[in-house]
């Protein structure tokens, strides 16, 4: 799959992991079409895949992903964003146009 993971989104997986987990756990990410980037996301950390989850491993971070999310996440570049207004993960998915907010008018 060709998904990237910035050095900043894989230091934040990585810190969740070492929080939340032990030394062999995961980052389950869940995405679904919706939001501003086009996706969105639940995230956890796990011991392993569930069900019909798959692991994808990216810049040294184990990934469980399910199909809707390896399919959505297809050639998306994961970011993460800590400012003053907003702290989390930020998807850059090519496919998708970017927010505007202006009028056509």
């Amino acid at each position: 799959m060709n998904l990237t993971i910035t050095p900043a989104a894989a230091r934040f997986m990585r810190m969740m992991i070492l929080a939340d987990g032990t030394s062999g756990a995961g980052f389950r990410l869940s995405v679904s079409p919706g939001g501003c980037s086009g996706l969105s996301a639940e995230i956890a950390v796990a011991e392993a895949p569930a069900g019909t989850e798959k692991e994808a491993v990216v810049e040294n971070v184990r990934l469980f992903l399910d199909a809707q999310s390896r399919l959505l996440l297809q050639d998306v570049t994961i970011d993460f964003v800590d400012s003053p207004t907003s702290q989390g993960l930020v998807f850059h998915d090519p496919k998708q146009a970017a927010c505007s907010t202006s009028s056509g008018h």
